[in-house]
């Protein structure tokens, strides 16, 4: 089985981790960013999750030469009409922490009882290689905002997103127990069975 050098185009330490572990049985020798000198960070500048994927991972794939995954993801709050939306990670402003974010998006919907809080965390994964067009998998998972958080595990907005079949928070769940549901572990299995139509396709 030839092996690919495939480039995760991520600078957020806990996603990275999350998808390398989702990837740990796939033929692929996994890098991050960090590893290269010659790559800028890519401007985001797309108005939807896949655009600002595919913009993230095109620029790691002409930058190294080699197969690249970026994901874009964030939560869309019906009562927010989808906010935060491609915002989620700047919600509070350009420098806000998790904590920050979280807040806001209490005080957002402080007045709104618990059925009108529905929500889903939404992921696009863009694979890209040069000269190559890009491929895109989406993955969506079904939830509510509390109105405060309970957990310490995960990040973002996981303390607060309560998900009703487990019965608890992303923030309460174990990795293993987050993908097995999570709109990014979604995104990668739809990437997993198509896996050797997108090396054939980068590849071709």
């Amino acid at each position: 089985m030839i092996i690919m050098k495939l480039v995760l185009a991520s600078g957020n330490q806990g996603k990275l981790n999350e998808l390398k572990a989702l990837l740990s049985k796939q033929p692929v020798e996994i890098y991050s960013m960090s590893d290269f000198n010659n790559i800028k960070e890519a401007q985001e500048t797309g108005k939807t999750f896949a655009e600002n994927a595919i913009i993230k991972a095109q620029n790691v794939a002409d930058s190294t030469g080699y197969l690249s995954l970026a994901d874009d993801s964030g939560l869309e709050v019906d009562a927010l009409d989808g906010a935060p939306g491609v915002y989620s990670a700047r919600y509070a402003g350009e420098n806000a922490c998790d904590q920050d974010n979280n807040n806001k998006l209490l005080r957002s919907l402080k007045d709104i009882p618990y059925k009108q809080r529905t929500a889903r965390f939404k992921c696009v994964i863009a694979i890209a290689y040069p000269d190559t067009p890009p491929v895109t998998f989406t993955g969506t998972c079904e939830g509510y905002i509390l109105r405060e958080p309970k957990g310490d595990r995960g990040f973002g907005y996981d303390p607060l997103f309560y998900h009703p079949d487990m019965g608890k928070t992303f923030g309460e769940l174990y990795q293993e127990e987050k993908s097995s549901i999570s709109h990014r572990g979604k995104a990668l299995e739809k990437l997993v069975a198509n896996f050797q139509d997108v090396m054939s396709l980068m590849e071709g």
